[in-house]
């Protein structure tokens, strides 16, 4: 393992920041311009202290960053992130050096027996996967909010309130929560890293168990498969409605046609 040399200053304890930037990062055009030290995921050298891990899903982990330095990468980034978020989320933790303690998180202090750049890139993954579950989770909520008023409004009223284009919106969102979190976050899958240097699954599946990632990635599946079968079952309401209304124009002009009829041959005997 590559050991990092942090400044002594930084040494007792490194503050560490993640935040979710936008759709996604051009990692190799950014290593270009940073002296790049690994890869999957990507980590760079920035100034003297500053150590970043990024994810090409939108999400950068910072170590060692000063407030200076964090603002002038930051304002540099934003030039290598599409669709970058008005509000990042974000996720904060520090990180000390303790070769005798148990790696693991307490009171907000992640205690690490070693600063190597594989051990930084397994914290900078959890706290990736961390970022990106707070935003979905929060995304998640506002769709319940949509969706839930819609829902009573139906078992009161008996009534689709909603237009189609608004629930298949709905049911469009769910498919993208689903794939960004399984194809491009591979949110329960264990980073490629592991198969290099196993001897750190420990300290992931510890930080996994701290983070919840597997219980919240959970909460959301079960969350999305309630949006999805909701809405295709409103759907499906407004289908058979949209057929039942057909079906009622149907037969109200057959029956206009044999009240004319009928009244033609009225019409016709009092003539005759």
């Amino acid at each position: 393992m590559q050991t990092l040399a942090f400044p002594k200053e930084t040494t007792d304890t490194i503050k560490t920041h993640a935040l979710f930037l936008g759709e996604t990062i051009d990692c190799h055009s950014l290593e270009k311009n940073y002296e790049c030290i690994a890869t999957l995921p990507s980590v760079v050298k920035v100034g003297e202290r500053g150590i970043a891990v990024l994810f090409p899903y939108g999400v950068v982990v910072l170590f060692g960053f000063s407030e200076q330095e964090e603002t002038t990468f930051r304002k540099d980034l934003l030039s290598y992130v599409s669709e970058s978020f008005p509000n990042p989320e974000t996720e904060t933790v520090e990180i000390k050096l303790n070769p005798e303690k148990s790696e693991r998180v307490k009171n907000g202090v992640l205690c690490l027996k070693k600063y190597s750049v594989e051990h930084l890139q397994i914290v900078a993954d959890v706290l990736g996967k961390t970022v990106v579950l707070a935003h979905y989770e929060t995304k998640l909520a506002s769709v319940f909010d949509q969706v839930e008023p819609f829902t009573a409004s139906l078992q009161k009223n008996y009534q689709l309130t909603r237009p189609g284009k608004e629930l298949l919106h709905e049911l469009g969102s769910t498919f993208l929560f689903q794939y960004k979190m399984v194809a491009r976050v591979e949110i329960i899958d264990k980073p490629e890293l592991l198969w290099e240097v196993p001897e750190l699954e420990n300290l992931y599946l510890r930080l996994e168990d701290e983070y919840e990632i597997r219980e919240r990635h959970q909460a959301l599946e079960r969350k999305l498969d309630l949006i999805y079968r909701t809405s295709q079952t409103v759907l499906e309401l407004m289908e058979h409605k949209t057929s039942l209304r057909v079906e009622w124009y149907i037969v109200i002009l057959i029956v206009v046609e044999i009240v004319l009829s009928v009244y033609e041959l009225f019409i016709r005997d009092l003539l005759l």
